[in-house]
């Protein structure tokens, strides 16, 4: 069982894993959400996904047409991402995980919006865009 939360403890969720498309995100929504040089993230599969504690501390925000970046309204801690196109998948944001996990991102994406201060220093394969997309 993967389990999640925010910074404040007031959102809490879980999901039965495998963990999904583990990526590294340079993208600049990624960025400026995160507030950091990159966003891990996941998907997981939206029926073994559900929200444990604090449903009602959940804001949603449509940062594209039909993709909505979920946080805690009280903390601001960013914790997934639902897309209309996938509504099968719940796109988790790794920093907010609190189960210890050993599996490693299968990529770096949109590595061509990445700040020219940062520096990819692991062998994980790079894409300028998502692969195949």
């Amino acid at each position: 069982m993967i389990e999640g939360s925010c910074l404040c403890g007031g959102v809490a969720y879980e999901a039965k894993g495998p963990l999904l498309t583990m990526a590294r995100c340079h993208c600049v929504q990624c960025r400026k959400a995160s507030g950091a040089e990159f966003a891990t993230n996941a998907s997981v599969d939206s029926e073994a996904f559900r929200v444990t504690r604090g449903e009602k501390l959940l804001v949603h925000y449509e940062s594209s047409p039909g993709k909505y970046r979920v946080f805690c309204g009280r903390c601001g801690s960013q914790l997934f991402k639902r897309d209309d196109q996938n509504p099968h998948l719940i796109r988790l944001r790794l920093g907010a995980v609190d189960t210890p996990f050993e599996q490693q991102p299968l990529a770096h994406v949109f590595v061509s919006e990445k700040p020219p201060w940062s520096e990819i220093t692991d062998d994980v394969p790079q894409y300028d865009r998502l692969p195949g997309g």
